[in-house]
């Protein structure tokens, strides 16, 4: 790959994919055609490596994610120098994600994927150095720090989805972004796994050493997104210059405001519960368990959400999702067992996922093209909306 040599005689590429940026290689291809070595994610009807690749980059991620989403509220409960700041460190990694969005979205468009990604994965790997560091010396404040980190690197993972969705046409903008999405439920396939092997070899040193493998994993997702292509692949189909084209801003309100309010209540139910379980006798090895079948419900509905969505419509999709959001509150205010708990976690999981899903397909079948701006406007709220369910996970009845 080689920069761009703009002769006197080569085209002028209209959709801005073949000019060259500060920091960035690239090859010269004719307008809208996929680099060399980097196919298109749908090609008469086939899906690319392309596609596999960034399913891959998130799945590692959300493996980070899930090792940690148990751990953070159970160590916030026994750090923190007030009950009401136990979900501080959650807070923070939601507050990292919030803030990488914009950047995120300025270094995919200025810089390509592979610095933008690696980036975002290596201050994921910092994150979980600094969070086992703060472990096992228990200290709140580095611990928080790493856990904002962390949150970091999660802003810059849920432009996997984004990016599979740029690449493609506008048939399969929603598809590839599902297909990416529901790889996140591989994750929670491992996470129990993981989890027990770090139990087993580090019993004492459990949550020191679930941040290390968080750490671990992040290594993995900056290895992927070194050997990726530089740029999203954009189909020849999907070439729309962006230049010309202003966003329909109005076709991102609705959307994002169903997606903020399942963040709300997911958060506030995955916060609230560990902590919950914990005071109920149930061993920390058994909450990471429950996590992870809690991830698996989060991203394996996205498999299914395009079918039911074509079959019901997306804002049928999205309310079905928020009304077993609000069900699976009513069920775990009212637990008292792991079982129970498990129960309300899938169930909040399963309704988070239909939300978020059917707010995608709407924003995504717009009618023009959503530019990253709105894309990572859009992802700010989410994690600012999640950020107040954690924020209320603090004061409902389920703490």
């Amino acid at each position: 790959m080689t920069a761009i040599d703009r002769g006197s005689d080569m085209p002028e590429p209209q959709d801005g994919a073949g000019l060259a940026r500060a920091g960035r290689l690239a090859c010269f291809c004719p307008p809208g055609a996929p680099a060399p070595g980097s196919a298109g994610l749908e090609t008469e009807g086939r899906w690319s490596p392309g596609v596999a690749t960034l399913a891959g980059g998130f799945a590692l991620s959300v493996l980070s994610q899930s090792l940690t989403l148990g751990m953070l509220p159970l160590a916030g409960r026994l750090l923190a120098p007030s009950p009401h700041l136990m979900s501080a460190p959650y807070i923070a990694m939601l507050s990292g994600a919030a803030l990488a969005t914009f950047p995120a979205s300025f270094l995919l468009d200025a810089f390509g994927r592979r610095a933008a990604l690696a980036l975002g994965a290596s201050l994921g790997v910092a994150g979980g150095l600094i969070m086992a560091w703060a472990l096992s010396l228990s200290q709140f404040a580095p611990f928080c720090l790493g856990a904002f980190w962390l949150g970091v690197a999660q802003g810059f993972s849920l432009f996997y989805r984004h990016e599979a969705a740029l690449g493609s046409d506008s048939r399969g903008r929603a598809r590839a972004a599902l297909i990416v999405f529901g790889s996140g439920a591989l994750a929670g396939l491992i996470g129990p796994a993981l989890a027990g092997v770090v139990a087993q070899y580090a019993p004492e040193k459990l949550f020191a050493a679930t941040a290390l493998a968080a750490a671990a994993t992040q290594v993995l997702v900056l290895v992927l997104a070194v050997l990726t292509t530089a740029r999203a692949p954009i189909l020849p189909s999907a070439a729309v210059s962006r230049a010309t084209e202003a966003p329909d801003w109005k076709a991102f309100v609705a959307p994002s405001a169903i997606a903020a309010l399942a963040w709300f209540g997911m958060t506030a139910a995955m916060v609230g519960a560990p902590g919950a379980m914990s005071g109920c006798g149930v061993a920390a090895p058994d909450i990471f368990s429950v996590v992870s079948w809690h991830v698996i419900a989060m991203y394996a509905p996205a498999f299914f959400a395009g079918a039911l969505a074509r079959r019901l419509g997306a804002d049928v999709t999205a309310g079905l999702g928020l009304a077993l959001v609000a069900g699976a509150w009513a069920l775990e205010i009212h637990a008292g067992d792991a079982w129970r708990f498990a129960a309300a976690l899938i169930v909040v999981a399963v309704g988070w996922s239909l939300a978020t899903a059917g707010a995608s397909l709407r924003l995504y079948r717009a009618r023009k093209k959503p530019s990253r701006a709105m894309l990572a406007a859009h992802d700010a709220l989410l994690f600012v909306s999640a950020m107040g369910g954690a924020f209320a996970a603090a004061f409902l009845p389920v703490s």
